[in-house]
Protein backbone atom coordinates (compact mmCIF):
# COMPACT_ATOMS: atom_id res chain seq x y z
CA UNK A 1 0.00 0.00 0.00
CA UNK A 2 1.22 3.36 -1.03
CA UNK A 3 1.44 5.72 1.64
CA UNK A 4 -1.29 7.90 2.63
CA UNK A 5 0.82 11.68 2.55
CA UNK A 6 1.68 10.81 -1.06
CA UNK A 7 -1.67 10.24 -2.55
CA UNK A 8 -3.60 13.12 -0.55
CA UNK A 9 -1.78 16.21 -1.05
CA UNK A 10 -3.88 19.34 0.10
CA UNK A 11 -7.39 19.92 0.98
CA UNK A 12 -9.13 22.25 -1.38
CA UNK A 13 -10.20 25.61 0.65
CA UNK A 14 -12.89 27.09 -1.49
CA UNK A 15 -17.09 28.27 -1.43
CA UNK A 16 -17.83 25.46 -3.19
CA UNK A 17 -15.70 23.03 -1.61
CA UNK A 18 -17.16 24.44 2.15
CA UNK A 19 -21.07 24.26 0.83
CA UNK A 20 -20.30 20.57 0.17
CA UNK A 21 -19.18 20.20 3.50
CA UNK A 22 -22.54 20.48 4.89
CA UNK A 23 -23.32 17.49 2.69
CA UNK A 24 -20.54 15.67 4.67
CA UNK A 25 -18.25 15.64 1.26
CA UNK A 26 -15.06 17.12 1.70
CA UNK A 27 -12.48 18.13 -1.69
CA UNK A 28 -9.37 17.15 -1.76
CA UNK A 29 -5.85 17.10 -4.52
CA UNK A 30 -4.61 14.07 -5.17
CA UNK A 31 -1.82 12.33 -7.14
CA UNK A 32 -2.88 11.91 -10.55
CA UNK A 33 -1.91 8.48 -10.67
CA UNK A 34 -4.06 7.75 -8.01
CA UNK A 35 -7.10 5.81 -8.24
CA UNK A 36 -10.93 5.91 -6.39
CA UNK A 37 -9.90 3.16 -4.29
CA UNK A 38 -6.27 4.26 -3.50
CA UNK A 39 -7.84 7.84 -2.16
CA UNK A 40 -10.52 6.16 -0.02
CA UNK A 41 -7.71 3.88 1.85
CA UNK A 42 -5.47 6.69 2.29
CA UNK A 43 -8.62 9.54 3.59
CA UNK A 44 -9.54 6.61 6.25
CA UNK A 45 -5.92 5.85 7.57
CA UNK A 46 -5.09 9.98 7.57
CA UNK A 47 -8.46 11.46 9.70
CA UNK A 48 -9.94 8.06 10.77
CA UNK A 49 -13.16 8.22 9.31
CA UNK A 50 -15.71 5.55 7.22
CA UNK A 51 -15.75 7.08 3.48
CA UNK A 52 -18.39 5.91 1.56
CA UNK A 53 -17.89 7.10 -2.14
CA UNK A 54 -15.46 8.83 -3.92
CA UNK A 55 -15.67 11.04 -7.21
CA UNK A 56 -12.60 12.36 -9.03
CA UNK A 57 -12.27 14.72 -11.62
CA UNK A 58 -8.95 15.89 -13.59
CA UNK A 59 -8.69 19.65 -13.69
CA UNK A 60 -7.31 20.74 -16.97
CA UNK A 61 -4.81 23.45 -17.21
CA UNK A 62 -5.96 26.89 -18.76
CA UNK A 63 -4.17 29.05 -20.80
CA UNK A 64 -2.44 32.56 -19.02
CA UNK A 65 -1.10 34.95 -20.37
CA UNK A 66 1.27 37.98 -19.15
CA UNK A 67 2.40 40.38 -21.54
CA UNK A 68 3.80 38.85 -24.64
CA UNK A 69 4.13 35.52 -22.67
CA UNK A 70 1.97 32.81 -22.80
CA UNK A 71 1.96 29.45 -20.72
CA UNK A 72 -0.22 27.40 -19.14
CA UNK A 73 -1.15 26.75 -15.59
CA UNK A 74 -0.18 23.22 -14.04
CA UNK A 75 -3.55 20.08 -14.67
CA UNK A 76 -4.30 18.25 -11.47
CA UNK A 77 -6.70 16.00 -10.17
CA UNK A 78 -9.52 16.67 -7.66
CA UNK A 79 -11.36 13.93 -5.59
CA UNK A 80 -14.35 14.92 -3.48
CA UNK A 81 -14.60 12.21 -0.22
CA UNK A 82 -18.37 11.06 0.40
CA UNK A 83 -17.78 10.23 4.16
CA UNK A 84 -20.36 7.89 6.55
CA UNK A 85 -22.82 9.91 7.96
CA UNK A 86 -21.51 11.13 11.66
CA UNK A 87 -17.94 11.48 10.67
CA UNK A 88 -16.12 14.70 9.73
CA UNK A 89 -12.61 16.04 9.06
CA UNK A 90 -11.76 18.59 12.07
CA UNK A 91 -9.33 20.50 9.78
CA UNK A 92 -12.09 22.04 8.15
CA UNK A 93 -14.49 22.64 10.29
CA UNK A 94 -12.40 25.86 11.63
CA UNK A 95 -14.31 28.14 8.59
Amino acid sequence: MVEAEKIILRPIISEKSYANIDHNRYTFEVDPRAHKTMIAQAVEQLFDVKVVAVATATVRPKPKRRGWTRGRTAGWKKAVVQLAPGDKIEFFEGR
